[in-house]
């Protein structure tokens, strides 16, 4: 089975792909074929910004950031499925799984086209504020188009389907989406460190203090010059 494949023509052909998702047409096939790709995709990604502290930090980023998308994805899909559920929706869990596996493969497809941009940085500029801002940038980026895709998707699908209040459905959608990326940006700040501290000791993970919004907040002031 040619992964790689199926998940390039689910990017090109996104009509046929929700098409045979609401049918069931192979729902396994896609399930394996999305979770290989954004898995090793998104692995590549966390070796690259691990590599700017150490290579054991390498290592765990190309482990710990395809847990964090999966973790999400694994922590959030039963609510989605139940809200769904209780708004009329017919549809399985499997269905919703590859459409978070989709929208997954999507972001991933995105980090991996800002490999090279985020080396040259790594290679080129020795700022770790500037750099760990840049990486917050891109996974901001990149999950709201990941988000954008899975609106649209389920946008699409309502809109075929029987539902009496579809207007309702998309809104609880638009709930659940925040819920996920709070749940996301929270995981990702309990799971840290991904880029490593100069001046340091390797770690697997770090004490949990304050929350990802609070040290976003302090690492922008930084940066700018403000503190």
């Amino acid at each position: 089975m040619n992964h790689f494949s199926s998940l390039m023509s689910f990017l090109r052909d996104r009509k046929t792909f929700l098409t045979e998702v609401e049918k069931e047409i192979g729902l396994d096939r896609k399930i394996v074929s999305m979770l290989v790709c954004s898995a090793s995709f998104i692995a590549l990604y966390g070796l690259v910004i691990g590599a700017s502290s150490h290579w054991l930090q390498a290592i765990s980023s190309a482990i710990k950031l395809p847990g964090l998308y999966l973790i999400t994805l694994l922590v959030c899909l039963p609510s989605l499925y139940i809200f769904e559920v209780v708004t009329g929706s017919q549809r399985n869990f499997r269905q919703y799984l590859v459409l978070l596996l989709a929208t997954t493969s999507v972001i991933s497809v995105m980090l991996l086209a800002f490999v090279p941009v985020v080396l040259f940085f790594l290679l080129s500029v020795n700022d770790y504020e500037f750099f760990k801002l840049l990486n917050v940038v891109i996974f901001t980026l990149t999950g709201v188009i990941g988000v954008q895709f899975f609106y649209q998707s389920m946008k699409s699908l309502h809109s075929h389907s029987q539902d009496t209040d579809k207007s309702r459905n998309l809104k609880v959608v638009q709930a659940w989406l925040f819920l996920y990326g709070f749940v996301g940006s929270q995981l990702g700040w309990s799971l840290r460190p991904f880029f490593g501290t100069p001046g340091k000791d390797f770690a697997l993970f770090r004490p949990l203090e304050s929350n990802f919004y609070v040290h976003i907040f302090k690492t922008l002031t930084h940066a700018l010059g403000l503190n």
